[in-house]
């Protein structure tokens, strides 16, 4: 995966009845709508996903894919090679690369390592991400000597285990997971010491989006966390991070320019202010 010298902004499409966030849009129409929506407000990427992250119900293989690949074959007519499916199936990964989707936005841990080898096979770039042992389920007073050092050694193993695989090292992108496993104090750890994970040397992905994060620092529920997670997009670029995933895309993409202007890493679009005769 190519990573421009700027942060990206990733957009979330969940084609899922029980996101905590955006669920239900079900719908094909309404899905390919909103991915066009966020394409048009300036999305680097778009992610799929028809799977809760957190608690829910299980999706049987065979619903996911009936979910998710209409809806990659849409979206890749306007956004081809733009796309990233975040799945725990090797098959559904692999049906989605052949849809069109470039990337793999893998929150399991590598589960199932056949993940990697399709990631490999299709020449496609891999998010990896730290959930402390957190599959579909809530954390239960998660217990870290160094939340930092934990996630690092995690990355390790993950790169590792795809690299192993084939995946060409510099296609791997490296995922903190806030929440995935952590309380909210050791999220906010996490961000606190984002440089550090920055320094470790690979591009890293911040996913802080109406999070609980945000909802336990502020006691809001999540239609009100914007603001939040603004603060977060902020720091993470600031510190650094070379993707944000979010919800609110055009919101996103603003802060993002213009923390990219104060520290010099993007021109001002239509710098006119004191500069005529």
């Amino acid at each position: 995966m190519s990573i421009a010298g700027r942060c990206l902004v990733m957009g979330i499409v969940n084609r899922t009845p029980d996101s905590f966030y955006d669920g239900g849009r079900m719908d094909l129409t309404e899905s390919v709508a909103h991915a066009h929506s966020l394409r048009q407000q300036g999305a680097d990427l778009i992610d799929i996903g028809a799977v809760k992250a957190g608690p829910g119900e299980e999706v049987p293989e065979e619903e996911e894919l009936e979910r998710v690949i209409p809806l990659v074959t849409e979206v890749a007519q306007f956004a081809s090679g733009r796309i990233s499916i975040e799945t725990a199936s090797p098959l559904v990964a692999e049906k989605a690369f052949e849809a069109g989707a470039s990337v793999l936005n893998d929150v399991s841990e590598l589960l199932d390592t056949r993940l990697a080898k399709v990631c490999a096979q299709a020449g496609a770039g891999l998010v990896v991400m730290h959930n402390g042992g957190q599959m579909r389920g809530r954390p239960r007073h998660p217990r870290y000597k160094d939340v930092v050092a934990d996630v690092i050694a995690t990355w390790q193993r993950l790169l590792d285990i795809a690299t192993a695989a084939g995946v060409e090292e510099g296609s791997i992108v490296v995922d903190p997971g806030l929440d995935f496993g952590k309380n909210t104090f050791q999220s906010l750890e996490l961000m606190r010491r984002l440089d550090e994970l920055v320094a470790w040397g690979r591009p890293v992905l911040v996913a802080p989006s109406r999070k609980d994060v945000v909802g336990e620092t502020l006691n809001l529920p999540p239609d009100q966390r914007l603001e939040g997670t603004l603060a977060l997009v902020a720091l993470s670029v600031l510190k650094g991070a070379s993707i944000v995933r979010v919800h609110d895309v055009a919101s996103t993409v603003r802060t993002v320019h213009m923390i990219e202007a104060v520290v010099g890493r993007r021109i001002p679009d239509n710098p006119i202010r004191g500069l005529w005769d």
